[in-house]
């Protein structure tokens, strides 16, 4: 519980920081975002690597694992709408286009399968049915996330050439990582999967840079390191490598990167209609309602899982379902990408502050999940 209460400490401070910093580094504070903007989507790469490393499945029962595919879509997929609609029609001041809300709104699908794993294995329940199920469900939520980014961005830049170029890039991503799922037997340390981070970055980097020195930024090609670093993980032999250093370099490289997440929040302090700045910013007591709102519609969502698996326990159902409410890396991951498109206003405020107060909450997930449990499994306290 440390890990994800320094999460969402680290995610305000950065958040403070960003309103600070640009007055005070003036002009060099563009080449400072620069860096740490490079910075924190290596920590990402890092990150969905070792997401797509949990993804492990038996590819010859794979018709076993539809329903579960479509039930972890769905459980992705009701809390991003119902989101949404908030932001779109009940949001006041709102300026952001119902695409562009559609993107930012998207934060609030992905499950976060390492606090989620963690949380269970700790509670005694590694070998329960709730565990195994939600090591599927949790793995397939964050891969609908990221496939359904794709859509997304195609709404951003609409139908262009370089939209098809995208397309085939993910299609040919998607048949390497099933086909090689598990196939390569990689250095997994901490320091090897840092090092294919950097390299990821850097190959999607300058594939935008060659690309816009050609053509411009309108003709450049935007690949997000989210997919390429989940396929990469993907086609690794997992080797599950233990000890206190492999462990400590992980939570390091997740609270620098909620940090630098933080740290990219558009500037608001001050803004307002008087103010004649970029947005209307209401009193913190009317956002402090919507971000209740936002974490409230988007936890309902998760609930998803409660009407299936009839033939188990209704309580394992409700405890499977409080589980998926576990927030973290992923879904700052999509705020990232959201801001990379420059969307700012009050629907990014309300979404970073949400994603605090569901990491908050997550102690009290983790407790209702135990006691349910308990319960159903007659374990002992």
């Amino acid at each position: 519980m440390k890990k994800v209460f320094l999460f969402s400490v680290f995610l305000l401070c950065g958040l403070v920081f960003s309103q600070i910093l640009p007055g005070m580094m003036g002009e060099a504070y563009v080449s400072f975002e620069r860096v740490f903007k490079n910075l924190m989507f290596i920590c990402l790469a890092f990150i969905m690597i070792n997401v797509g490393r949990e993804f492990e499945l038996d590819k010859k029962k794979w018709k076993s694992y539809t329903a579960d595919y479509f039930i972890a879509m769905a459980t992705a997929a009701v809390p991003w709408l119902l989101v949404a609609f908030y932001y779109i029609y009940l949001l006041p001041h709102n300026d952001l286009s119902w695409d562009k809300s559609l993107l930012i709104s998207r934060f609030a699908a992905p499950t976060s399968a390492g606090i989620l794993f963690t949380m269970l294995a700790a509670a005694g329940l590694r070998k329960e049915w709730i565990y195994k199920k939600t090591q599927v469900l949790a793995i397939f939520d964050d891969l609908d996330t990221i496939l359904l980014m794709i859509p997304l961005q195609i709404l951003m830049i609409g139908f262009k050439w370089q939209l098809f170029v995208i397309v085939l890039v993910v299609c040919v991503l998607l048949m390497v990582g099933w086909r090689k799922l598990g196939a390569l037997n990689l250095p997994q340390s901490w320091k090897a999967i840092l090092l294919y981070a950097v390299g990821l970055v850097a190959v999607v980097e300058s594939i935008y840079l060659i690309t816009k020195s050609f053509m411009g930024s309108d003709g450049a090609i935007h690949i997000e390191v989210l997919l390429p670093a989940f396929v990469l993980g993907m086609v690794m032999k997992t080797v599950h490598i233990g000890g206190r250093e492999e462990e400590k370099a992980g939570s390091v490289i997740s609270y620098v990167f909620m940090f630098l997440v933080g740290m990219s929040t558009p500037l608001f302090i001050g803004t307002g209609a008087d103010a004649g700045n970029d947005f209307y910013l209401p009193e913190w007591g009317v956002i402090a309602f919507h971000v209740a709102m936002v974490t409230l519609l988007s936890n309902i969502g998760k609930m998803f899982p409660l009407f299936f698996y009839r033939d188990r326990n209704p309580l394992e159902r409700l405890a499977l379902s409080i589980g998926m409410f576990t927030r973290g890396e992923v879904g700052a991951g999509i705020i990232v990408i959201a801001l990379g498109y420059q969307l700012g206003g009050i629907a990014v405020i309300v979404s970073l502050l949400s994603l605090v107060l569901n990491l908050v909450l997550t102690g009290f997930f983790v407790v209702a999940v135990k006691r349910i449990s308990q319960r159903v499994y007659g374990m002992k306290e």
